[in-house]
């Protein structure tokens, strides 16, 4: 596909609908960073960098790009492995970072609205304080909100929480044409019509450039529990995820890691800690039968290795 090659008189028309010079990047002026994400395997420059604060400022963006033909590249926090927020035909490149606002904490129906350019572990931070929990956590705390929905990041949470898609009641989405819509709400049962949140859930930007987020809270977890267990081969620790599953005590999160790898990292920072014994637990302020439960986890695990 052809398109319309970015100039000053297009630049001109977004400087009159942002009103603010110091949020447009232009040529010589935008950021090494710009042209890639946190991969780097690809690599373009947009032509003009905006970085908007609110819907309006998109819908005029969006309504004039789509008129005259000019790519346009929705960009969170640039921590993306895919590419998805690299202007690989340059055009405009539209930045959220500065819509980040938490809306509001809905504490009665378990939602909070949020705008797309919040960071995950701010999200996260502010709902423990009011003992909530959002599972969602692709490992990368810096992600934005708007940049996990687009790509319905999982991580390691998703085997007992889910990912992303399972924890979004609602969206407000700027289209290609400038339309604002909204999608979904704060109801559990929206079961009518065709699921188009859901579509735009993974979508990447191509489909619209999500402007406002609500999603479903969980309560806080009240206790936690991490479990460091070497293993002497790949095949032991692969074969013990079901005993830990079938124990009936679903971890919130597995994670394989190489004895290289954690000895690289400890060299990196600098850390000198040995790698525990396969039995040693690092726990607090259990219960009795918290206790218990864990210690018959161990036993079927030292049984098995």
């Amino acid at each position: 596909m052809s398109y319309k090659k970015f100039d000053q008189a297009d630049l001109e028309v977004i400087k009159n609908i942002i009103k603010d010079d110091e949020r447009i990047l232009y040529a010589e002026n935008i950021n090494e960073e710009y042209s890639h994400d946190e991969l780097g395997g690809a690599q373009s420059y947009p032509d003009v960098v905006v970085k908007a604060t609110s819907a309006e400022e998109i819908s005029e963006i969006m309504k004039y790009a789509y008129e005259n033909n000019i790519p346009v590249t929705p960009r969170g926090a640039g921590t993306g492995l895919v590419g998805s927020s690299v202007a690989i035909e340059h055009g405009i490149m539209i930045d959220s970072s500065l819509m980040n606002h938490i809306l509001e904490l809905d504490e009665e129906n378990l939602t909070i609205t949020v705008e797309p350019g919040v960071l995950l572990m701010e999200l996260a931070a502010y709902v423990e304080d009011h003992d909530f929990f959002y599972p969602p956590d692709p490992g990368e705390k810096s992600a934005t909100i708007g940049g996990n929905i687009s790509t319905n990041a999982g991580g390691m949470r998703a085997v007992k929480y889910g990912v992303t898609r399972d924890y979004v009641r609602g969206l407000e989405v700027v289209l290609p044409n400038g339309k604002i819509v909204e999608f979904g709400g704060k109801v559990v049962k929206n079961s009518s019509g065709y699921s188009l949140k859901d579509l735009m859930i993974g979508s990447e930007g191509t489909l619209g450039f999500i402007t406002k987020a609500t999603l479903k809270l969980l309560p806080l977890p009240k206790k936690a529990i991490s479990l460091l267990i070497p293993f002497k081969t790949l095949k032991e620790a692969i074969d013990t995820v079901p005993l830990i599953i079938k124990s009936k005590a679903i971890p919130t999160a597995i994670e394989f890691m190489q004895r290289e790898v954690i000895i690289d990292a400890e060299e990196y920072l600098g850390k000198n800690s040995q790698i525990p014994n396969p039995m040693r637990t690092f726990c607090s302020n259990l219960t009795a039968i918290q206790q218990k439960r864990l210690k018959q986890i161990m036993i079927k695990l030292q049984n098995f290795v």
